[in-house]
């Protein structure tokens, strides 16, 4: 039997609310850690931090290149903008806007409580605040040839709402998941950096946001290859690379890590896809979640990815592919049942 469950992040519902109540009528009493669903604007997972440099006088636009998944991805969701740091702007002496992570992470709390308080939720569940990596919304959002110059002043920034996340929710209440897509596809090669030696600069830099969050709050990182469009930017030809990146920032972080997770894709059930797990060298006390659950398969092709996954790791939780967001509402309660303890107790291991 896998070894838990593990909500990714977003949840396409109208608000934290109604997150934590489909989450605790279905599997609340399971989940280790609870997301508020990033629901609102934030659904678009990096596009809403287009706030943060709009109207900024430190920055202009231009216009981006085209994501190359254009066709499949809603108009909604395409980063159709860049921000560059105007003329004669010193990136030394700016200051980067609020990022709003720590404003919904506050609100967000205060209805996790109430609902662990009213027993919908697991008493021993923590709340997960989910935030993109750094390199993520730099990516994304900003000129390429402005990214590196402005990555101190934007990691400050969110150093800032991390503080001000960790100063307002209980540690022993709280876990933190950074959010790695864009990095990961650059880890596999991918995409390009905005820095040299890209393995090694991406390793430094998990590892630099991770020894920040306070050693007791819980760590985790979710390893990605993205979904926008609805599929990932770059199918990883197997699991080399994220046992890879896991095991050097296991092996160079100087705080514990409470969890890895890195998805399956539908396809794979091969062991060509598993067998670098065998390499896989993580910290005694981290957790490990294999997204092995699509709803297009549901149980039948989650055994299969299992039967498969048992081959080179035991001992792993099983949870989505990536987060919940680019699907629609009406689905959500079928993809958390295929979590629940009745469908995943008839998986089996063999």
């Amino acid at each position: 039997m896998p070894n838990g469950l593990h909500l990714v992040g977003s949840i396409p519902l109208e608000n934290a609310d109604a997150v934590f109540q489909a989450v605790g009528e279905s599997i609340g009493a399971h989940a280790h850690r609870v997301p508020d669903g990033e629901t609102g604007n934030r659904i678009s997972w990096l596009g809403w931090q287009n706030h943060v440099f709009e109207d900024d006088p430190n920055f202009d636009y231009i216009t981006a290149e085209p994501d190359p998944r254009i066709e499949s991805t809603p108009e909604w969701m395409r980063q159709n903008t860049w921000f560059t740091l105007k003329d004669g702007v010193d990136p030394a002496t700016i200051t980067i806007r609020p990022l709003n992570y720590a404003k919904h992470a506050i609100e967000s709390y205060q209805t996790f409580k109430a609902k662990k308080d009213a027993g919908i939720i697991n008493p021993s569940a923590r709340f997960m605040v989910a935030i993109p990596a750094p390199f993520n919304i730099l990516n994304s959002v900003v000129a390429p040839t402005d990214r590196i110059r402005i990555e101190p002043r934007f990691e400050d920034r969110l150093f800032q709402e991390l503080d001000e996340i960790t100063s307002a929710i209980p540690h022993d209440q709280l876990a933190l998941q950074w959010d790695c897509a864009h990095d990961m596809q650059a880890y596999d090669n991918a995409r390009k950096t905005y820095f040299d030696n890209p393995q090694d600069g991406l390793v430094e830099r998990w590892i630099r946001i991770g020894n920040r969050v306070p050693a007791d709050v819980q760590l985790g990182y979710h390893l990605c290859y993205g979904s926008l469009g609805g599929k990932h930017f770059v199918e990883p030809k197997d699991m080399g690379a994220m046992v890879d990146a896991a095991t050097r920032v296991c092996a160079g972080i100087g705080r514990s890590i409470e969890f890895f997770h890195m998805p399956v894709p539908i396809e794979r059930d091969d062991d060509d896809y598993f067998a670098p797990l065998k390499n896989l060298k993580l910290r005694p006390e981290t957790e490990f979640y294999l997204g092995l659950i699509h709803l297009a398969d549901g149980a039948e092709g989650t055994r299969k990815r299992m039967a498969t996954a048992n081959k080179y790791y035991q001992g792993y939780g099983i949870a989505t592919e990536c987060g919940f967001g680019r699907r629609e509402p009406e689905t959500v309660a079928k993809l958390l049942s295929l979590h629940s303890v009745s469908d995943v107790s008839a998986y089996g291991t063999n």
